[in-house]
């Protein structure tokens, strides 16, 4: 079974996919499947180095992160050619890893999911882990030091609250405490660990 997991920055998706994965799901990352191309010699880098050039590169061999943020958020041009280069790349390797599980049932964490489109169909079910825009902008703040006009700026790159919630089968609504975000996400994997079992039988 395949649960797709997603939500807007800054909303606890990773989080909820930590305490589905120590309850026993196989968890696919796509953000650190991201992290994995383009660390230092990573396989996605020669293409990222050709298509932005060399200062897309760190001094440590890894994409320079915040370099390339600046850059896409302020050329589409750019941002559509990274994507063209990272995206196939990371849903290949996430298809690899959900053929590969053997855990209870499958997580795949796509930030995007929603505004894709790409993985929806292949789904058994969607869980959207949602919050206040301002919780989202506060907690991004805190944790990356991200200005709030850039938080809003990633953000309006990004499906809506009402959208992800429209699309979403399961919601977890994380506007409290670390420790009601693991309650809720410890009810529902006991849901999908029953799914999946049924499922089996």
């Amino acid at each position: 079974m395949l649960i797709g997991l997603t939500g807007g920055i800054g909303s606890g998706k990773s989080a909820a996919a930590e305490v589905l994965g120590a309850l026993g799901a196989d968890l696919i990352d796509a953000d650190a499947i991201s992290h994995s191309l383009t660390a230092a010699d990573g396989k996605a880098l020669p293409a990222i180095r050709d298509a932005l050039g060399d200062q897309a590169i760190g001094s440590d061999g890894a994409l320079d992160r915040s370099w390339v943020r600046t850059r896409v958020f302020a050329d589409e041009a750019a941002r559509q050619q990274l994507n063209a280069i990272l995206h196939p790349m990371i849903r290949a390797e996430c298809e690899t890893r959900i053929a590969a599980g053997q855990g209870l049932y499958r997580v795949l964490v796509v930030p995007l999911m929603v505004e894709s489109g790409h993985w929806l169909k292949a789904l058994d079910r969607l869980l959207v882990i949602d919050c206040p825009e301002a919780t989202q902008i506060a907690r991004v703040q805190a944790r990356s030091g991200f200005s709030a006009e850039m938080v809003r700026s990633i953000m309006a790159q990004q499906a809506t609250r009402a959208q992800r919630r429209a699309a979403a089968d399961d919601l977890i609504l994380n506007d409290g405490s670390l420790e009601q975000l693991k309650a809720h996400a410890s009810a529902l994997h006991a849901r999908y660990a029953g799914m999946a079992a049924g499922a089996a039988r």
